[in-house]
Order: structure tokens, then C-alpha cells, then sequence
């Protein structure tokens, strides 16, 4: 009897484990390819990767749709030379993702230099077999005291 438990415990951790893992990665994945597009301004690629229905948050307390988010970035108003992602969690619900992580980097939005240090909660659903960017927020990290 002991080893049947362990066993049923055993197939469903695996198969639990794997549908996860694989989802986890492919929204990792996407994380990934969001920054990358960020960085290079890239048109075609941050279009691929959100949704049309996308809200996007900044930290300032501006909402954009996707078009605006799109052409914020490409136009140069936003300019993004370095992304440094950190402390990344992503949690799985179905077809959707929540993913929070910590971002740092250097911008030159309108080529005047800064810097940002963000908290960012970004909201992925799978459609199809891609995971297209449906919401995002960002806070500014608190100064330490």
C-alpha cells in the first residue's frame, strides 16, 4: 500500500511538474524576448508579443494600449539601453501567467540619460501556443532608508 501512495504521488508531482515547467519556461522565454524587443525597439517583435487588448502600466501613472506601448518605445520617447531583470517569479493559473520580477536599467527616453528601478508584475495569456502580454504594472523600489 506504501508504495502504491508513493507511487500515485510520484506520477502526479511528474505530470504536475512537467506541464508547468514547460509553460514556466515558454513564458520565461517570453520575458526574455520582450526585453530583447524593448531594448532594439523592435516594431514587429513587440507587436508579436502582446495582445491588442494590452494595458500597460508605468510607474508614473501613465496607461498605454498596445499601439501606444509600441510606439512609445520605437519613437524614441521611451528608450531603453539596458534591462537587467532580477528575483523573477512566475505563477501559472491555466492559460494565464502572472510574472514579478525586479527591473533595472538604463534609458534615454528623448536621448535625455536616467536610470529605473522597478518593481513589475506582468500578466501573460496563452493564445494559440504563443504567451502574448495582456497587462503590466510597474512601481518604483522604494529608497532604502
Amino acid at each position: 500500500m506504501k508504495k502504491m501512495v508513493s507511487l500515485l504521488a510520484l506520477m502526479a508531482f511528474s505530470q504536475l511538474g512537467q506541464a508547468q515547467s514547460k509553460d514556466e519556461r515558454d513564458v520565461a522565454a517570453a520575458v526574455l524576448k520582450l526585453r530583447e524587443a524593448m531594448i532594439s525597439a523592435d516594431k514587429p517583435a513587440l507587436e508579436s508579443l502582446t495582445a491588442p487588448t494590452l494595458t500597460y502600466g508605468h510607474s508614473n501613472g501613465r496607461i498605454e494600449n498596445q499601439a501606444e506601448f509600441v510606439d512609445y518605445l520605437v519613437s524614441g520617447k521611451g528608450d531603453f539601453v539596458t534591462i537587467d531583470l532580477s528575483n523573477q517569479t512566475i505563477i501559472m493559473n491555466g492559460n494565464t501567467a502572472i510574472v514579478r520580477h525586479t527591473l533595472q536599467g538604463d534609458t534615454a527616453d528623448g536621448g535625455k540619460p536616467g536610470k529605473v528601478n522597478l518593481y513589475v508584475m506582468l500578466v501573460w495569456a496563452k493564445s494559440g501556443k504563443q504567451w502574448k502580454l495582456i497587462g503590466r504594472q510597474a512601481v518604483k523600489v522604494p529608497p532604502t532608508p
